[in-house]
């Protein structure tokens, strides 16, 4: 069975060796986003950075541009916020809060070069009519470490966010809380080392790359989404986990086509993006995207 896949340029087609799955409903998003208008790669704070290597504004405001419109193609809605001279990863929104049920717990970046856009997202929240805004004590990245299941908060720690975060979320956001150790430094946070795909079933998806992981947060793993599409190298080294599912279609880096195949065989419908200029600074489609909950 072959598959044609959306994509940036010309349409891909996947070869799927089992039938599919049967039809994903998607659900509507509330998206918020910031523009690369002052993207580069002006220092280092995780492996994917070489200041040295040339970066373009140009290119970024492009592919960025063209996320956008894929979220707004498949009818969800996108909220901008204003990006900031001097501060040229605030493109990363979903480093800067996490939000469930409208409640909302903000960002504390463990970079200095990063402090500063936690507070404009705050002011945002504010100015767009949120009640409920905490600002965390402990070092937290927000959905770069928080991933909702719909059902419990999935939370990372090893590089960025502090272990006392989980408990602060848990008692803010008022979610029950895993905790997982994330071991390998390229993957220093969740959201490039697992992605929900179905988080509105009684039995949530994910997707993972168990290799991140500590080998006793792989178990955890196991037990809780023994269903788990898992990811392999390829899928890893690219960012395809850095990706972002509305329940049916998952948007995702071009160049994950063996995670592509596998959600495939799922029921979902993969959307290729081009993101290769925000992976210059370890980003992606989710890095790009805050999730506005409730």
């Amino acid at each position: 069975m072959t598959v044609s896949i959306s994509g940036p340029g010309e349409p891909i087609t996947l070869d799927i060796a089992q039938p599919l799955a049967p039809t994903r409903m998607p659900t509507t998003r509330r998206y918020l986003m910031c523009p690369p208008t002052y993207f580069t790669v002006e220092y280092a704070i995780n492996p994917w950075m070489d200041p040295t290597q040339p970066t373009s504004t140009t290119l970024a405001v492009e592919q960025w541009t063209a996320l956008k419109e894929t979220y707004e193609r498949l009818g969800h809605e996108v909220n901008v916020i204003d990006p900031i001279p001097g501060l040229p990863d605030m493109v990363f929104s979903a480093n800067s809060g996490t939000v469930i049920d409208g409640r909302v717990l903000g960002s504390r970046f463990r970079a200095a070069q990063r402090a500063a856009e936690a507070d404009h997202f705050r002011r945002w929240f504010l100015a767009s009519g949120y009640k409920s805004v905490v600002m965390p004590t402990a070092v937290n990245e927000a959905e770069g470490d928080f991933t909702w299941t719909g059902q419990l908060l999935l939370a990372g720690t090893g590089f960025r966010t502090d272990p006392g975060a989980h408990s602060e979320a848990q008692e803010v956001l008022g979610v029950p809380v895993v905790s997982l150790q994330l071991v390998d430094p390229r993957f220093y946070h969740l959201d490039v080392a697992l992605f929900m795909l179905d988080d509105q079933s009684p039995s949530p998806l994910v997707a993972y790359y168990p290799e991140a992981f500590s080998p006793g947060s792989q178990q955890v793993l196991r037990r809780l989404f023994p269903d788990a599409v898992i990811a392999n190298d390829d899928d890893a080294v690219c960012l395809g986990l850095n990706a972002v599912s509305d329940g049916k279609h998952v948007v995702m880096p071009v160049e994950a086509t063996h995670l592509a195949e596998q959600v495939a065989r799922r029921g979902f419908e993969p959307v290729f993006v081009d993101i290769s200029e925000l992976r210059k600074s370890g980003g992606g489609p989710k890095c790009c995207t805050m999730e506005l909950r409730g």
